[in-house]
């Protein structure tokens, strides 16, 4: 009888043919939904109304694993949530199996290959490495050495017009306290060598097509992290007359996604010197306003987004002294509320609401600006579900 051990167990998983190798597992019990590359065998698997990915793997770096993942969820980092491990499996034949490692899967998220499709813009490709780049950046904030950075190892979701990136295979992590220069160093020089091989698969298959260099690829991942890793943690000095800087850093970093939950100021020289370094960083500044005023859970990206919207209906409606709150409460009623209703049940799967939000308010301004007028965000729905959303696969599997 195999072995369950999960912090919410479900009865659901015991009908499952455990005994048997993944592989060998019919068709019927599985789900259909795009997969990356894995050294390790993984299928997709419906139980009650979640799907779950099932990655077959030994059982002390199953155990790892899913310690690994239970952490970086409990400190907010981006990464799949882990569910259970399966041990204790053997075949009818008594011969022992591995163990299995069960995870969530995460919703409207895409391997990089369904991304990266012959003839994909240059622009998308940035849009992408910006992504894992900040990923990167958050994991080693909270002391995390991956050890085996690649594309294989990442899921995209779409995040208004950028992408959020999540870690989707931990095995090789270990979690520090904080982590050096030589062990983030170390991690780049993984990440090199793997990127360069991912990329160079990618322009074998003809999915990657000039100008988009392999090699410059990877070394614009590895400035770009550099440069974001500056604007995280590095110091800035500067003359007492020159204090907004501390407000631009901050605003910097807030676009970015983070927030300054505190700065470590030092004056030098009578105070005409100041010296300043983020304290506390953490990621989804955007995300936890939004959370906190609508109840809407986002991306950074489209959070930022969505606020933009609200805050434009907040001064339309002459409500600029009305507590914030209160607007927000209102816009959820009079704006999306109706416009997600005017969405078919049967496009659910298309995108997520926030994504489709987002979509829409790019539609309505090229809409507005073809006609030459100020289209009304309900009137463009229709053209943009007939237009943009209709033709699009689905991202979601609807159990």
């Amino acid at each position: 009888m195999p072995k369950i051990i999960s912090a919410t167990p479900d009865s659901q998983l015991l009908p499952f043919p455990w005994d048997t190798k993944l592989a060998k597992w019919p068709k019927e019990l599985l789900v259909a939904l795009p997969q990356g590359i894995s050294r390790h065998v993984v299928r997709f698997i419906q139980v009650g109304d979640s799907v779950l990915a099932a990655k077959e793997l030994v059982e002390e770096l199953a155990h790892h694993e899913y310690r690994l993942l239970h952490d970086l969820n409990r400190l907010g980092c981006p990464a799949v949530e882990p569910v259970g491990i399966v041990s204790d499996r053997v075949s009818n034949k008594g011969k022992q199996r591995v163990a299995i490692l069960l995870t969530r899967h995460l919703e409207y998220s895409l391997p990089y290959r369904s991304l990266f499709t012959p003839g994909v813009r240059q622009e998308t490709v940035s849009r992408l490495l910006d992504a894992m780049v900040v990923l990167i950046a958050r994991l080693h904030l909270v002391g995390f050495q991956w050890g085996d950075v690649s594309l294989s190892n990442i899921l995209f979701r779409r995040d208004a017009g950028a992408f959020a990136a999540y870690l989707v295979d931990a095995e090789t992590g270990k979690l520090h306290s904080q982590l050096s220069q030589g062990q983030r160093e170390e991690d780049l020089e993984i990440a090199r060598v793997n990127l360069y091989g991912d990329f160079l698969d990618l322009e074998a298959a003809g999915m990657l097509l000039a100008p988009l260099d392999p090699l410059k690829l990877v070394d614009s991942i590895i400035s770009r992290y550099h440069e974001l890793w500056k604007e995280l943690t590095g110091v800035e000095e500067f003359l007492g007359s020159q204090r907004e800087r501390i407000e631009g850093r901050v605003r910097r970093l807030n676009a970015l996604g983070f927030d300054v939950a505190e700065m470590d100021i030092e004056t030098a020289d009578g105070g005409s010197k100041i010296r300043i370094q983020p304290k506390v960083v953490d990621a989804g500044h955007h995300q936890r306003r939004l959370m906190r005023l609508t109840g809407l859970d986002t991306e950074e990206n489209q959070a930022r987004r969505i606020l933009n919207a609200l805050d434009s209906y907040r001064f339309r409606s002459g409500q600029t002294k009305t507590p914030e709150a209160v607007v927000a409460h209102q816009w959820l009623t009079e704006v999306f509320g109706p416009v997600m209703a005017e969405i078919p049940s049967n496009l659910w799967a298309k995108r997520e609401p926030a994504q489709v939000f987002h979509e829409l308010l790019d539609y309505r301004w090229f809409m507005s600006q073809h006609e030459n007028r100020d289209v009304p965000l309900l009137e463009a729905v229709c053209g943009y579900v007939n237009d943009v959303l209709e033709p699009l696969p689905d991202e979601v599997l609807e159990v």
